[in-house]
């Protein structure tokens, strides 16, 4: 660690240095100092402020001032103007639960943002969010991937009294809501109706749904993408079509199921019918196809990888992130916790389990 340097006492025996007849500058009005010149011979020779100067250089730091009111101006020189720094070009990401329990997710930043799905409740989403310093007048939308109770059951009371947020789904999604839960009709007015291939611009991202395999109503994934920022979630799923592919492949920043370990799911309590069904392609992933999927198209441009909706009785966290660590590891990539530490910014791909119940806290996509 660098240690500041003690100073020598001056003697006369010392030769004097470069800057060693320089006065200390008396302050100017504002806080500025004058640094005099030094002219050989004559002391400080301090030389006496001539008024036409004084007058034009005021006069231009205020045209300066008027033509740049955008700009901040270095204090005690406002001559010389300094860009005012354009804010960072990142993202927030917050999962607010994720599982059969229910699921709700946010990205944006304090001016704009959007919730991807909407089964948790909305105390605590709100209060997640205000935690933050985000305020729901920031939501433009909630974009629903399909009609199961854990994506939607709280959608009315998120949007409710609130007329800037909307409600983005397939008109099929929506009448499936309606039909299968007992929700308030007057979603309808928030509805925005989508199609799937068709972008949208909802909070500031460009959307597109994608179709995905699944026993819902038109379940769609979504693919988002603004600035150099691009963001895949494929939760509840079968298979990994080649639509979903496609844009997957595209994604910087990436949620995907993870949902069960085979073993365990073998092993479990559930009945024959219930096995298949989540192992059909129109059920859910396991931890070993979500693992062989990810290391076959790891690349530098995906920087993190969520694993969501994991079981609660057929599937862990340690489970799910050993499968996925192996095989991307096989394929030489290394991976990071998501904590943000020297250590684990220093791996090429971050990768974090969604927790089931509980927010993942704010985290900076950069």
């Amino acid at each position: 660690m660098a240690r500041n340097r003690k100073r020598t006492a001056y003697n006369s025996s010392m030769q004097p240095g470069l800057f060693d007849d320089f006065d200390t500058p008396a302050p100017l009005a504002g806080g500025r100092r004058a640094v005099p010149p030094v002219f050989p011979g004559n002391g400080a020779g301090i030389l006496p402020p001539i008024p036409e100067i004084e007058e034009a250089a005021t006069r231009f730091r205020m045209e300066a001032r008027q033509r740049r009111p955008d700009t901040i101006f270095a204090d005690g020189d406002d001559i010389t103007p300094l860009e005012a720094p354009a804010p960072a070009d990142r993202l927030s990401f917050i999962s607010f639960g994720s599982g059969s329990s229910g699921n709700c997710a946010y990205i944006g930043d304090r001016d704009n943002g959007i919730l991807i799905d909407a089964g948790v409740a909305a105390d605590a989403v709100e209060g997640e969010l205000r935690r933050y310093g985000i305020s729901m007048a920031s939501i433009r939308g909630i974009l629903l991937t399909h009609d199961h109770s854990d994506h939607v059951r709280f959608i009315y009371p998120l949007v409710r009294k609130r007329p800037h947020i909307g409600i983005y789904c397939t008109p099929k999604v929506l009448n499936g809501m309606l039909r299968r839960h007992n929700i308030s009709r007057r979603i309808k007015d928030y509805h925005h109706p989508i199609y799937k291939e068709h972008p949208f611009e909802v909070g500031g991202f460009e959307a597109t749904a994608f179709e995905v395999p699944h026993d819902g109503t038109d379940n769609a994934g979504f693919f988002l993408r603004r600035g150099r920022h691009a963001v895949a979630v494929a939760t509840d799923l079968g298979a990994i079509t080649e639509r979903a592919d496609h844009y997957l492949r595209q994604a910087n920043y990436m949620m995907i199921e993870a949902n069960y370990d085979d073993a365990m799911l073998s092993a479990g309590a559930y009945p024959e019918y219930l096995k298949a069904r989540i192992r059909s392609a129109n059920g859910h992933l396991c931890n070993d196809v979500t693992a062989s999927y990810l290391a076959s198209i790891a690349s530098p441009q995906l920087r993190h990888v969520f694993l969501c909706h994991l079981s609660k009785d057929n599937n862990t966290p340690a489970l799910a992130l050993r499968a996925v660590e192996q095989a991307l590891h096989q394929a030489g990539i290394t991976v990071g916790d998501g904590s943000g530490t020297p250590y684990s910014l220093r791996a090429d791909l971050q990768l974090m389990a969604l927790p089931r119940f509980d927010s993942t806290g704010l985290i900076t996509l950069r």
